[in-house]
C-alpha cells in the first residue's frame, strides 16, 4: 500500500508533523517502535512559540488543562518549602542554572506585543503534549502504528521504500524521520552529523525523597556539579562534570541517584522509591542538512544537545510546523520551485542556535575558579532589568525570524495575536492550517490581488484594533509573517503570494 508520508516516530515531534500533514489532506502513517508512550521523565515546559502554535490548531484548552494541574501541584510543593511568606516572583527561566525572576522583565518590550492567551502556558510535560498530540492526530485521520519499526529502506528520485520489523513494505512518496537522536533514518540515509563530544553526565528523576527538607529550591551549584529540588514534588537532577556517563541505557537504580545528589549537594538524602528515571549528557551534533532527497530529518533526529533551557521539545515542534505545509504542497504539486528547500534554510540557524546556547551554559556551569568567578559576572548582567529581558526573549523563542525578504519589521517574525474589532483574535482564525490575508483597510485591491491564489489563502476583512497602523498582512500556514504594509499599497504582495504558494489559479 502506497502512502504520501512516512513518519518514524511517534513522539511530539512526529505527531505535530502528521498533525499538520494531515490539515492538507496527505495520507500519513506513523510508525513507532514503542508499543506504549514513554513515561520517563523528559521535558516539562513549552516557550511561546510552542505555546502558539497550539492555540492556532486549537489545541490550547487541552493543554490549559494540564498546566493549570500542574501549576496547583507546584504551588503546593513551594507552599510545602517556604511557609506563609511573601510570594517570589516566578522565574522566566534559567541560564546555566541562574534563575531569573519575571519581576525584571520588560514585557512591554516590543518583542512580545500581542502575545495573546499563549503566554498562560508554561509548564506541561512531554507525555502530556505528546498525548493531546497522538489524539488530535487520531481525530484528523492519521494512521498510527505501535511496536513497529523502521529497519531499511531505499530511497529514489520517485519516492521510498520503507522495510518494517514485521516483515513488512511500505511504498511512501517520502520518510520524515522523527526517531530521535540516535535516529535510524538519519544515520541510513547518510546525513552527516558533525558536534561536539560530551563531558557530562546528568540524571533526572521523579523519586521519594527523605532528608530533603532542608535543601533550598530551585537550581543550586554544588561540590563538583549542580542539583535541582522541585519544582513539582520529588522532582531531582543533578549534574557531573566528570564525563558522560559508560552506559546511558541501563536501569537507574535508587542508588545511584541517592550517590550522585549527595556528592553534588551534600545532603544527607535517601531515595526511597523511584518512579522514572533518566541520564542525558551534552553531546551536541547537528545535521548539515535536514533534506536528502526523499528523506526528512525533524525533532532530536536533526539536532541533539543538553536539555538546559528547555528547548529541545521546543525546536522539535518548530521544525514540524515549518515543514508540514511545505511538504504537503510539494506532494499536491503546488509547491513553487525551492519551497521545500526553505525548511533547511529557516529552521537550521535555529538550531544551530540553540546548540550554542547549551553550549555555553554548560561552560558556565564548571566548578572550577575562573568559571565561578565568570558565572558571578554573568549572573550580575542577569538580574539587571534588560538582562532579565534579554533572557526572556531568548528563551520564549520571540526574536527568532526567518530570512523572508520584505521592507517591514514583522516580516520574518512570529505574528502577534492580532486583536480584531469584531472580539476576535488571529490565532482563532488559523486553526485550518491555511495562510490568512489580513486585509485591515477594506483594500479591493488587495483581494482582488489575491483571488488567484483562494485555494491555499483565505483572506479575512477586518479592523486590527491592538496594531491600527497595519493594512495588511499576509500570514503563512506556520503563522509566520510572509509580507506586511502600512501605506494601503500592495506592492510586494503578489511576488510574496507567488513565492509561497507558488502559481494563482
Amino acid at each position: 500500500m502506497n502512502r504520501d508520508v512516512v513518519i518514524s516516530g511517534g513522539g511530539p515531534v512526529g505527531l505535530m508533523l502528521a498533525c499538520e500533514l494531515r490539515l492538507k489532506n496527505v495520507d500519513v502513517l506513523v510508525v513507532e517502535r514503542l508499543s506504549e508512550p514513554d513515561l520517563t521523565i523528559k521535558a516539562g515546559s513549552v516557550n511561546l512559540t510552542t505555546a502558539e502554535a497550539f492555540y492556532r490548531r486549537g489545541l490550547l484548552p487541552a493543554v490549559d488543562e494540564v498546566v493549570q494541574q500542574n501549576a496547583e501541584q507546584i504551588k503546593k510543593f513551594l507552599e510545602s518549602r517556604g511557609g506563609g511568606g511573601p510570594k517570589p516572583a516566578l522565574p522566566v527561566g534559567h541560564f546555566a542554572g541562574i534563575m531569573v525572576a519575571s519581576n525584571g522583565v520588560d514585557f512591554d518590550d516590543p518583542a512580545f506585543r500581542d502575545v495573546g492567551p499563549a503566554s498562560r502556558v508554561v509548564v506541561i510535560q512531554q507525555q502530556a503534549v505528546e498525548a493531546i498530540l497522538g489524539a488530535r492526530a487520531l481525530e484528523l485521520g492519521a494512521e498510527i502504528r505501535r511496536g513497529v519499526e523502521v529497519t531499511g529502506f531505499d530511497a529514489g528520485d520517485d519516492g521510498v521504500t520503507v522495510r518494517l520489523d514485521d516483515g513488512s513494505e511500505i511504498g511512501a512518496g517520502w520518510l520524515a524521520g522523527a526517531d530521535g537522536g540516535r535516529s535510524f533514518v538519519r544515520k541510513h540515509a547518510g546525513f552527516e552529523f558533525p558536534g561536539t563530544d560530551p563531558a557530562i553526565t546528568g540524571r533526572q528523576a521523579l523519586a521519594e525523597l527523605t532528608g530533603a527538607e532542608a535543601l533550598p529550591a530551585g537550581w543550586q551549584h554544588g561540590n563538583g556539579g549542580l542539583y535541582v529540588h522541585g519544582p513539582m514534588p520529588g522532582r531531582m537532577l543533578t549534574v557531573e562534570f566528570d564525563g558522560p556517563p559508560e552506559d546511558r541505557h541501563t536501569p537507574i537504580t535508587a542508588e545511584e541517584l541517592e550517590e550522585s545528589f549527595r556528592r553534588v549537594s551534600g545532603a544527607d538524602i535517601r531515595v526511597t522509591k523511584v518512579h522514572s528515571a533518566t541520564r542525558f549528557t551534552d553531546n551536541a551534533r547537528q545535521a548539515t542538512t535536514y533534506r536528502k532527497g526523499r528523506v526528512l530529518l525533524a525533532g532530536d533526529a536533526a539536532h541533539v544537545h543538553s536539555p538546559f533551557g528547555g528547548q529541545g521539545l521546543n525546536l522539535g515542534i518548530g521544525d514540524a510546523v515549518n515543514l508540514g505545509w511545505k511538504l504537503a504542497a510539494t506532494i499536491h504539486g503546488t509547491a513553487p520551485d525551492g519551497l521545500l528547500d526553505t525548511y533547511t534554510t529557516e529552521r537550521h540557524p535555529i538550531g544551530e542556535w540553540v546548540l550554542e546556547w547549551t553550549r555555553a551554559q554548560v561552560a558556565l556551569m564548571r566548578s572550577d575558579v575562573r568559571t565561578k568567578a565568570l558565572r558571578q559576572v554573568v549572573t550580575d548582567l542577569l538580574l539587571t532589568d534588560d538582562g532579565a529581558t534579554y533572557l526572556a526573549k531568548k528563551l520564549s523563542g520571540v526574536l527568532h525570524r526567518y530570512p523572508i525578504d520584505g521592507e517591514h519589521d514583522l516580516t520574518g517574525r512570529g505574528a502577534p495575536d492580532f486583536a480584531f474589532a469584531d472580539g476576535t483574535r488571529l490565532g482563532e482564525h488559523l486553526q485550518d492550517g491555511k495562510a490568512l490575508l489580513l486585509d485591515l483597510a477594506e483594500n479591493a485591491e488587495l483581494r482582488e490581488t489575491a483571488s488567484g491564489w483562494a485555494e491555499h489563502v483565505t483572506t479575512l476583512t477586518a479592523k486590527c484594533v491592538s496594531e491600527p497602523s497595519l493594512t495588511g498582512v499576509l500570514i503563512r500556514p506556520d503563522g509566520y509573517i510572509a509580507w506586511a504594509c502600512e501605506d494601503g499599497t500592495t506592492t510586494g504582495l503578489a511576488d510574496s503570494l507567488h513565492r509561497w504558494f507558488g502559481e494563482p489559479a
